[in-house]
């Protein structure tokens, strides 16, 4: 328990003076500054970038916890190729199979289904590859307002936490990794939180996102299937939602825009902080629901069904209670 504690308070140091020290090296370099444009939510040119120094936390704390090499490998992968695309701006294209890369690694240790017994296991990996694809991107894509991406990082991290204690799976393997992401988390949004000091920038959402399905992978693996379908609604059904609206108005989904319910939410009024907190309060719903499943898993679907039902109805009322209907970045 004293290396679990330890290896938590490394973590948010290490987050949160690592980032410091990127504040300052960066805020004078124009070709890491992220400039205000008509998709943006900030007014101001602030650093992008900061995802190194979270990043950089995760992979030392992690690797002293036994974390998986092949995972780790795929990290540092993925936060190289998103630094470039940082001050680049890649293609989609090298984007995607650099992504699809990076999950073939912890993919090709599985040696056996973890959908359904059934399934072919070819099948069962490319099901997982694709649905893991799919979060890293969407956890990208969230990441468009002050404070969100950390906030979901530790809501996730929380929940993760709180189940594995419940079930009397503490201290354990899970536990321990989801307080160094969340710690982590923690040591940025003290930089992060509106105004905004810095932006984790793709070089952070795209490996943090890849990190945090593959714990929600684990938690289905040991059996808590339903918590790890419920901790990421929001993230899920927000961006989920959006792609399929803009799909249907044949729009280019993997171009940057500003339709997300959070980003709307924003531009009708509302503070990036009042955000974060509405988004943080219904992650604890989620919790709550999470922990509900873990403990009554006979009725699991049902809490299943309850946490994206009301995540749905929120995203209504995020929405549909504007302040002023005009664009005004905070």
């Amino acid at each position: 328990m004293t290396l679990i504690i330890i290896l938590g308070l490394s973590a948010f140091l290490f987050s949160l003076l690592g980032t410091r020290l990127l504040i300052l090296a960066l805020r004078r370099r124009t070709f890491m500054l992220d400039k205000p444009n008509a998709r943006s939510n900030h007014l101001n040119p602030t650093p992008k970038g900061g995802g190194i120094a979270v990043v950089m936390a995760l992979v030392i704390c992690l690797v002293q916890a036994d974390f998986s090499y092949g995972v780790l490998f795929s990290m540092l992968l993925l936060a190289a190729v998103s630094l470039l695309d940082d001050l680049l701006d890649l293609s989609p294209i090298v984007r995607l199979l650099t992504q699809a890369l990076a999950v073939c690694v912890p993919l090709f240790l599985l040696d056996k289904p973890m959908i359904c017994d059934w399934l072919p296991l070819w099948l069962d990996k490319l099901i997982i590859g694709l649905a893991w694809i799919w979060f890293i991107n969407l956890f990208n894509f969230m990441d468009g307002i002050d404070g969100i991406s950390a906030t979901e990082m530790i809501c996730i991290s929380l929940g993760l936490c709180l189940i594995m204690v419940f079930a009397d799976h503490f201290p354990g393997d899970i536990f321990t990794y989801a307080m160094i992401l969340g710690a982590a988390a923690c040591g940025f949004l003290w930089w992060n939180w509106h105004p905004a000091k810095i932006f984790l920038g793709d070089v952070g959402s795209v490996p943090i996102g890849f990190l945090s399905f593959y714990l929600l992978l684990l938690a289905h693996e040991q059996g808590f299937t339903a918590a790890a379908l419920i901790l990421p609604a929001y993230y899920i059904s927000d961006s989920t939602i959006t792609l399929v609206r803009r799909l249907y108005k044949r729009k280019k989904i993997w171009q940057a825009h500003s339709e997300h319910y959070y980003q709307k939410a924003v531009r009708g009024g509302r503070s990036h902080d009042s955000v974060a907190r509405y988004i943080f309060g219904i992650n604890l719903l989620l919790i709550m629901l999470a922990t509900l499943a873990t403990l009554s898993p006979e009725v699991a679907h049902i809490h299943i069904s309850m946490a994206y039902a009301i995540v749905f109805i929120l995203l209504g009322f995020f929405t549909h209670h504007r302040k002023n209907p005009a664009h005004e970045p905070f």
